[in-house]
This record gives structure tokens, sequence and C-alpha cells, in this order.
């Protein structure tokens, strides 16, 4: 699977998490690899999982640079692209930021449309240029 087809998934399941956030999540997991008939990917898996575990600090972030937006008012699909390209931002060293950014950009041109996009790159450039988009060491 390529990074972009990875990322596009690791979304995917951030999205349809976010209804089921009360199931364990490798179960989810399992259970929405099967439902899609795939093998999964371990760079999807490594995104997906670690957006779940620092959604937190992720949405802390998000809000600190939405002016006027919280997370509640933009729509599921917006947020789960920031989540997942600020965990890789701040918490995977296997890609650039500006890589990061771009593909989040693409993945809400092609989710959301166009507009959508805008405010995505504004988010997470505002991210980039902020102390909080150092990246954070992991554990």
């Amino acid at each position: 699977m390529k990074r972009k087809e990875a990322r596009a998934l690791a979304f995917e399941l951030m999205y349809e998490f976010g209804f089921h956030q009360d199931e364990d999540i490798e179960a989810f997991y399992e259970t929405s690899l099967r439902c899609r008939e795939s093998k999964g990917d371990a760079y999807a898996k490594r995104l997906f999982f670690g957006a779940v575990e620092h959604q937190s600090a992720i949405d802390k972030l998000i809000s600190a640079h939405s002016a006027h937006w919280s997370i509640d008012r933009m729509s599921r699909v917006s947020a789960s692209i920031l989540r997942v390209a600020i965990y890789e931002m701040c918490f995977d060293s296997q890609v650039g930021t500006p890589v990061a950014i771009n593909e989040a950009v693409e993945l809400s041109k092609y989710y959301e449309g166009e507009d959508a996009f805008v405010f995505i790159n504004g988010v997470l450039g505002g991210i980039a240029r902020s102390e909080e988009g150092v990246r954070v060491p992991r554990d």
C-alpha cells in the first residue's frame, strides 16, 4: 500500500471511529479491515492508533489554531483529516511537515471539496509555524 493510500485509510478509520468511540480500538480496527476486505497497512495502523492515542493533545492544537472554530463546529471529515495530519507532523518522524500538510490538503479536496482545503491548510500551517509544531519525541 502506498503512503497516500495508507493516509486515506487512516483518515477513514479515524472518521468512522468517531461513531464508535465506546468500542475497543483493536476490535474496531480488525472489524473495519474485515468489512473493507483489506489486510491493512502498518503505516496506516500507526497513524490511526497514534492519532487516537494523542487525540486530546491534537484537539487542543486544533482548537488553538482554528480561530472561532471549535472541534464540534467543524465537519467530522475536516477534524479527522486534521487529527491524522497533526499526529504525523508532531508525533511521527517518518515524514516531513510539508508532506503531511500537502497530503492533508489533498485528502480534504477529495473528501470534502475545494473549500475545506483552505481551512485545513491554514490550521496545519499555523501549527507548523508555532512552537507546538515542533515534533514531540516518541516514547
